[in-house]
């Protein structure tokens, strides 16, 4: 009987140690007042976002999230845009009260015929004035300008353009496209697009925009053993 309770012990605290309920730790400060919140073991879990002044909590992953592991500067605050250590991004452009996804944009991207970059070629991931910049070892991934053209909203008069052929096109209200914020792309990428007839993905930069007097954090931070201690 001896061994049998000494056993039940041990069960019972393995099961206790089981649904201990898992560490909650700020990885990433934006500013003094907004920040992400990550909820979960061994530096996995839950995301969740922060904005003590406008009172918003809001969940930007629901499980599995792994940080980021590259320079991440953030000081962009009605578009924001989250990258995970596998790649693809979950944005808000709504100041951090509701996300979705967002992806890189259909084609050969990459010069191996993928559509995005190998993580360990990332450099950086920098959202600025309401528009992302990822850049790489090689080339510069970035979402549009943060507006769509007034042209292909409800009741605009569309953008008529011609092929390449010559013949007449157009882009339409009812068809307009990819919105903007939620494509990552190459400028080499857009070459024969039609989505480069639009106002928003006209005119973009060439390099990553420089960020001055930013006093977030460069990187997301994350303690392994929270909650062991």
């Amino acid at each position: 009987m001896r061994g049998f309770y000494s056993a039940l012990t041990a069960l019972l605290l393995v099961a206790g140690c089981q649904a201990k309920e898992p560490p909650t730790q700020v990885i990433y400060r934006f500013d003094d007042h907004r920040y992400l919140e990550l909820k979960g073991w061994d530096c996995e879990g839950e995301l969740w976002y922060a904005d003590t002044l406008k009172g918003i909590r809001s969940q930007v992953w629901s499980q599995y999230y792994r940080i980021f592991t590259k320079k991440f500067v953030h000081p962009s605050e009605r578009y924001m845009a989250i990258s995970s250590w596998g790649g693809g991004f979950t944005v808000s452009k709504d100041y951090g009260q509701t996300w979705v996804g967002a992806h890189y944009s259909p084609g050969e991207n990459e010069p191996n015929g993928d559509n995005r970059p190998p993580y360990d070629d990332i450099l950086s991931f920098t959202v600025v004035n309401d528009q992302g910049f990822l850049q790489t070892k090689h080339r510069l991934y970035m979402s549009s300008r943060p507006f769509d053209d007034p042209r292909v909203l409800p009741g605009g008069p569309g953008i008529k353009y011609r092929l390449e052929s010559g013949e007449p096109d157009e882009i339409t209200p009812e068809f307009p496209g990819w919105p903007w914020g939620l494509i990552y792309f190459t400028k080499e990428g857009l070459e024969g697009k039609v989505i480069r007839h639009e106002s928003n993905y006209q005119n973009l930069p060439d390099k990553v925009p420089e960020v001055k007097g930013y006093t977030g954090w460069d990187h997301m931070r994350c303690d392994m053993d929270a909650g062991r201690k």
